[in-house]
């Protein structure tokens, strides 16, 4: 794989250049789709393709008395019960629209190997086998129909040893008619209660070449048959070994970008990109404090999955604006998850969620879109816990706990809980402050100021069930 002509070369020090575009700052909130065979039997979570050869996991004795013995029903055996005869990318397209989200990542390939797109590196892939359709092609057309921005997420990398727990008793993934979907399938992988263990950056036996490569030409197909304006990476990448295809990649996708005239980005986790060369994703988690650069927090509708299973422990709509509020206020984005069933149908309290979210961005999309942070993120009692995986550990949030974003000469103020009687914000006793308006209230909205703060009146009736945002204009 050659690095497309452009500025960008292959060097941390060339890559340096990049800027991450303004349309993605903009755009504050986008929707992630975890799909794949992975959905069929519906156990646990999308790692049911992993934890089914694992001998001491509960999914291995789940498959052997629902599925039968590996050896005979394996997950490639899922694959065409993956039908997806009721997908209909338009509307899904339309659904995401409806949500307020201005991006679209389906995963091009989850840790599987099974692409969901019209791949020509292999056989085993959506568009030739199970759907027989191109997923990813066809939601790409459909997303840019209704002007919203296409991306797409690879999790390749960790294929390398994701099947491994196959080789370890007779199972069909010792077969080598099935290479191309499980291979390599090295016995390489950690003790994944040992978050130590599991978090070093130099697992052996490294990927070898041959591996790499492939890693690298599938990226590189993704970007040159569906021009995705993101390429969201899971941690993996951080082994030593990735680092120089790393940088090829993001030379190949950034000249790719130039070329096409429109600005991308890629995803990556932890460090495995320098500052300022990616931007920084963190999965299931927040910051505590506002960031220079501009990052990502992906997390999922479910608290216990990604894809979709018939146990779904799902968070709140208003738990999720809390947060899209509080990410974007500390200079983020969410990418929001849902997971399809196998015939293609969004769950409907997921269809449901999505639409009441939609319905608080027609209200207060003002204060989220084309925003910038203000000079502090917010206030108030609740802490937000930093890093990733920590979705679920904070406290509720109160009426005390205030975000703030800002677009030219206007400040809005973010209440996280519903306030009483009048809105206290203690971070403008010094302000200047013109007018004040609640977004979504006609109703005038009176003012004072001492050394407590500002004070501002409460409509009568408050226009949004979950967060309501004050927009402040400043004299």
């Amino acid at each position: 794989m050659t690095v497309a002509s452009g500025k960008y070369e292959p060097t941390w020090e060339s890559l340096s250049q990049y800027q991450i575009p303004d349309w993605y700052i903009d755009a504050k909130f986008g929707i992630f789709i975890h799909w794949g065979p992975y959905c069929v039997p519906a156990f646990r979570n999308e790692w049911y393709p992993r934890r089914m050869y694992l001998q001491d996991d509960p999914a291995f004795e789940h498959h052997r008395q629902t599925w039968g013995d590996h050896q005979e029903f394996g997950y490639k055996d899922f694959i065409p019960m993956l039908t997806a005869e009721k997908f209909d990318a338009a509307e899904w397209a339309q659904l995401f629209k409806d949500s307020g989200a201005r991006f679209v990542m389906p995963v091009a390939e989850h840790h599987d190997g099974f692409p969901m797109y019209d791949s020509d590196l292999t056989d085993w892939c959506a568009a030739k086998m199970g759907p027989k359709r191109d997923i990813c092609g066809e939601l790409a057309d459909a997303v840019r129909e209704l002007d919203m921005v296409f991306a797409v997420s690879s999790h390749r990398a960790e294929h390398w040893w994701f099947f491994d727990g196959g080789r370890l008793f007779p199972s069909d993934v010792q077969d080598p008619a099935n290479d191309g979907l499980y291979g390599p399938a090295i016995v390489a992988s950690k003790d994944h209660s040992n978050r130590d263990e599991w978090k070093d950056k130099d697992w052996t036996p490294r990927p070898d070449a041959k591996f790499l490569e492939d890693w690298l030409a599938r990226c590189c197909e993704l970007v040159d048959k569906y021009q995705p304006q993101v390429v969201w990476f899971d941690w993996w990448i951080e082994q030593v070994v990735f680092e120089p295809y790393l940088q090829r990649f993001a030379a190949y996708y950034y000249n790719r970008g130039e070329e096409w005239g429109k600005g991308v980005a890629i995803n990556h986790k932890y460090d495995s990109y320098p500052e300022g060369v990616a931007v920084f994703d963190i999965e299931r988690g927040q910051l505590s404090d506002a960031r220079k650069f501009f990052w990502q927090n992906d997390t999922s509708v479910s608290k216990n999955s990604w894809g979709y299973i018939s146990d779904h422990d799902y968070k709140t709509a208003g738990d999720i604006i809390a947060d899209l509020v509080d990410i974007v206020s500390k200079n983020g984005a969410l990418l929001l998850n849902v997971g399809p069933r196998a015939d293609g149908t969004i769950p409907e309290v997921e269809q449901d969620m999505l639409r009441e979210i939609g319905r608080w961005l027609q209200i207060n999309g003002e204060g989220i879109y084309d925003t910038r942070p203000w000079q502090v993120f917010g206030e108030g009692p609740t802490q937000v816990p930093e890093g990733a995986f920590t979705d679920t550990a904070r406290e509720a949030f109160t009426a005390a706990d205030i975000r703030f974003t800002q677009k030219g000469n206007t400040l809005y103020a973010f209440l996280l809980g519903q306030p009483q009687g009048e809105a206290l914000i203690t971070s403008l006793s010094d302000v200047n402050v013109a007018s004040a308006r609640m977004l979504g209230s006609d109703e005038a909205i009176t003012t004072s100021q001492d050394s407590s703060g500002l004070r501002l009146s409460v409509p009568s009736e408050i226009p949004s069930a979950h967060v309501c945002a004050y927009a402040i204009e400043l004299g």
